[in-house]
């Protein structure tokens, strides 16, 4: 198919960073830095005219718009008749259910990993913070392509090295705490997307182990701190700064 018949956020991985939005941190985040070490640490290296490349434009630009737009009626990615996403055969979200729980909660579940991550302890914006300190960058590449349009599955890769501290705060009040190791955290699964004639995602079900992301994350070992072993004033939620370019694992 001809480029000028497609739209463009299946040409241009950030093409949605320049809509006119309600942008959660009130204007479009800064993916310079993604950009730069998605180029240089990725595997693959599609055509600019293949089913990969432009499905993996697609869910980049998704993933920006579930992050950071906070009006789902300006996700220009997914049909508004009918989206919704499923991890690993659990039951279906909206995109207000997602932009409620947040991007990582949604794709690590409700049950999330024990004595290391809890979701019910965890708003969007704590659990951006926490995995930005943790991994300044986390990128996403499309390895494999089945099927075609409308209903494919893709076989997927999330990476980033583990430049910070991993602080996670539990509902029993304690916090669980792991050193930067420095080291790539690599995950894989599959996700199947099924899009609408304009190319607009009408369903989303991403499977993988969120498991195999953390045993990465607690691999030089973890420590638990009461709340009294805070510092004065200090939030666990508050030690890593908000800054622009946020990842989500699954797909972006």
């Amino acid at each position: 198919m001809a480029a000028a018949a497609l739209p463009d956020f299946l040409l241009d991985p950030n093409v949605v960073l320049k809509d006119e939005a309600a942008w959660r941190y009130k204007k479009a985040p800064d993916y310079s830095a993604t950009n730069s070490t998605f180029e240089s640490t990725k595997t693959t290296n599609w055509a600019p005219d293949s089913i990969e490349f432009l499905l993996q434009n697609l869910v980049k630009n998704w993933e920006k718009e579930a992050s950071f737009k906070v009006d789902p009626k300006e996700w220009r990615t997914i049909s508004q008749d009918s989206y919704e996403f499923h991890l690993n055969g659990g039951p279906a979200l909206t995109a207000d259910d997602m932009l409620k729980l947040g991007t990582y909660n949604a794709l690590i579940g409700e049950h999330g990993v024990k004595g290391v991550y809890e979701t019910t302890a965890m708003d969007f914006s704590k659990s951006h913070k926490l995995f930005k300190g943790a991994m300044k960058v986390f990128n996403w590449e499309v390895l494999e392509v089945l099927g075609g349009p409308p209903r494919v599955s893709i076989k997927w890769r999330h990476w980033g090295a583990m430049t910070g501290n991993y602080r996670a705060k539990l509902s029993s009040g304690r916090t669980v705490t792991a050193k930067a190791s420095g080291k790539v955290i690599e995950v894989f699964g599959v996700t199947v997307a099924e899009v609408d004639d304009k190319f607009r995602i009408k369903y989303l079900e991403t499977f993988w182990e969120p498991d195999q992301m953390f045993r990465q994350l607690v691999s030089e070992g973890i420590e638990t701190i009461d709340d009294q072993e805070l510092k004065e004033g200090e939030k666990v939620e508050e030690l890593v700064a908000v800054e622009g370019g946020s990842r989500c694992p699954v797909a972006h």
